[in-house]
């Protein structure tokens, strides 16, 4: 049986009858330096890096004799090939499977020639090329909702029952997307209505959060496992919304049909969408304003120990991610 259908039986079953209420970044393609300006660049984690060229795009525009391209990492020594990076003849560099300890400044030196072509006297110039290269990954998604019902008082055991059946029903709605319902609660105030006086009404709050007991079972192996739970608590709005879409129509098409005591406030469903980071990562709009959104790996002096969505100060740290202050 469709859950708003179980739902609508259960309201009758609670109140009988009652008055009607009327419803009124860069891709991964080349990204070139700027002389004397740090390019900021963000790496999903176990991503692969766009790829970096070792010169402006000024500079590759035109002729380059005899250049030679030396690569610092963020620990300050020269980068070596191997499994995670590559270095091209040309300078360019491309990292695989990026992860938090690759993150910081990238340093590059150019170095080419310049040869009059009276004299053929030679010039050797010189240019560096710094990147910042971070760490990301896409928050964490739940969802605030906030509904209204109708009630005959605020008094009895029904506001109670109607509170236990609404939480079980939207929790076996998202059951198969290891979604649920968390931090319920209600309380009954009395409203005010244009032309119909004082009417008794539940305020319901919850939270949707995509990790129910056993959620990272969904996850089958994936080192990105927020696309996913992101992916199913979307699937979650989706159908919690379309369930008090249902209430509303069944109980507002027809305005001359007698509906529950207790029964759904028409346009009361609200919902927002509330972030959080994995340990490690934070959100900075200020420091990160090309990645607002992103989970940012927290920077040397800085950490995060849980679902917060913020690093947290902490001077003696000396790397990226850090989880706690040590």
């Amino acid at each position: 049986m469709r859950a708003w259908v179980l739902f609508s039986a259960v309201l009758w079953y609670l109140t009988g009858a009652g008055w009607q209420r009327s419803s009124e970044r860069t891709g991964k393609g080349l990204i070139y330096g700027k002389p004397g300006h740090p390019v900021k660049i963000y790496v999903k984690l176990h991503h692969s890096s766009p790829i970096l060229a070792c010169m402006d795009f000024k500079r590759a525009k035109k002729e380059t004799v005899d250049p030679t391209y030396s690569w610092i990492g963020p620990n300050e020594k020269p980068l070596t090939e191997n499994n995670q990076i590559n270095i091209t003849k040309t300078g360019k560099l491309k990292m695989e499977d990026f992860q938090e300890a690759l993150s910081g400044l990238y340093t590059c030196t150019l170095s080419y020639k310049t040869v009059k072509a009276e004299t053929q006297e030679e010039t050797v110039v010189k240019q560096r090329y710094d990147f910042m290269i971070f760490a990301y990954r896409e928050p964490d998604y739940s969802y605030q909702m906030a509904v209204r019902f109708t009630t005959k008082s605020c008094e009895g055991r029904y506001n109670d029952l109607l509170f236990r059946v609404l939480k079980k029903i939207l929790d076996n709605l998202i059951s198969d997307l290891s979604c649920h319902v968390v931090e319920p609660s209600y309380k009954c105030h009395f409203v005010k209505i244009p032309k119909h006086g004082l009417v008794h009404e539940l305020f319901i709050a919850f939270q949707v959060n995509p990790f129910a007991p056993g959620w990272k079972g969904a996850c089958n192996d994936s080192a990105d496992c927020e696309d996913i739970t992101n992916h199913n608590i979307l699937q979650a709005r989706d159908r919690i919304e379309e369930f008090f879409r249902s209430q509303a129509y069944i109980y507002y098409h027809d305005f001359n049909k007698t509906i529950p005591a207790m029964h759904f406030v028409d346009h009361s469903f609200q919902v927002v969408r509330m972030d959080s980071c994995r340990p490690g990562f934070g959100k900075n709009e200020g420091l990160h304003s090309n990645c607002a959104s992103c989970c940012v790996v927290c920077s040397p002096g800085t950490f995060s120990p849980d679902v917060d969505v913020t690093c947290q100060s902490c001077v003696s740290i000396r790397v990226y991610g850090a989880k706690s202050c040590t």
